[in-house]
This record gives structure tokens, C-alpha cells and sequence, in this order.
């Protein structure tokens, strides 16, 4: 049976199948923003901002996007520590809302002023995930390696019948 299954090892390395791997037992990251201008004056706005989670519960959240027009700043906000830097802005936890359950949501909102246009953001992240509104599942990778010479060897030595395989000695694990 050992030289069976050192003889199945060396075929699946001949075929370039020395790694599988499956996608770890991973929880699903995923999140997804609503964002909405409430009301807008000349110079002004208040913006509504509603985060899903859609993966794992989390405990400690930081969301992220960038404002687009170089115009825009963030005043004041609420339910989250809010900062901005350039364009760049973040909103954190306040504390008491630091846990964001699996499907829970969390509203925030802040008042800004613009120049010009006043666009909304084009993408968001949820502790540098992207929120784009689904669950971004792990994938498998496959890693290959390419046969050696005496691998090939190994291979085309091996003899097989109907009852029994037969394995080089210098083959066998």
C-alpha cells in the first residue's frame, strides 16, 4: 500500500499537482455602503452613509473612501470618529459601536462643504475590505511544479496489471 500511494504521489507530481489547496475555513469578508446626499445647499451638504456587514462579525471597524472632487470636506460627522486627509476620508468605531455583527448595519453621517461639484464616492472598504455589495469567498489556488528527470523516470517505470502496480525500489517512498 506504501508503494501504491508513493506511486499515486509521484503521478499527480507528474501531472503538475503537487499543491491543492482548498480554500481555507475562512469566514466570508464582504460589505456593502449606501450613500446618500440628505440635503445639499450652495456650498454644503449632509451626507447619510449605511454599512452592512456581510462577513464575519467584527469587532473594531474603520471605513474608507475618497472624496472625488478636491472641493469636498468633511465638517462634522456623527456615530463614528471621522478624520480626512486630502481627499482620503476615514470613519472609525465611536467606541460604542465597535461590534458589527454578521448582516448588522451601522448608519453614519456627517455635514461638508464643495466647490464646484459635489459627486459621490466611488468605492468604500470596511477594514481594507471592499465593499462592494457581495461576499467575496476564498478561492483555491493551484500551485505546479514543474516533473525533474527522475520523476519521469519514476513515472514511466512504474508498471501496472489488472491485480497489482509495481514501483522501482528507487521510486518508492
Amino acid at each position: 500500500m506504501k508503494r501504491f500511494l508513493a506511486f499515486l504521489a509521484t503521478c499527480a507530481t507528474v501531472l503538475g499537482l503537487t499543491s491543492l489547496t482548498a480554500p481555507q475555513a475562512v469566514a466570508a469578508a464582504g460589505c456593502r455602503v449606501d450613500y446618500t446626499i440628505t440635503s445639499q445647499w450652495q456650498g454644503g451638504f449632509q451626507g447619510g452613509v449605511k454599512v452592512t456587514n456581510l462577513g464575519a462579525p467584527v469587532t473594531g471597524w474603520t471605513l474608507a473612501f475618497a472624496l472625488p472632487d478636491a472641493g469636498q470636506r468633511i465638517v462634522q460627522g456623527w456615530n463614528a470618529t471621522w478624520s480626512q486627509s486630502g481627499s482620503a476620508v476615514t470613519a472609525a468605531d465611536a467606541g460604542w459601536n465597535r461590534v458589527l455583527a454578521t448582516g448588522a448595519t451601522v448608519d453614519l453621517g456627517f455635514t461638508g462643504t464643495f466647490t464646484g461639484a459635489n459627486p459621490r464616492p466611488a468605492a468604500f472598504t470596511l477594514n481594507g475590505v471592499a465593499c462592494t455589495g457581495t461576499i467575496e469567498e476564498p478561492r483555491p489556488t493551484r500551485t505546479t511544479t514543474p516533473p525533474s528527470a527522475s520523476t519521469d523516470n519514476c513515472a514511466s517505470a512504474a508498471s501496472t496489471s489488472a491485480t497489482s502496480t509495481t514501483v522501482p525500489s528507487s521510486c518508492a517512498a
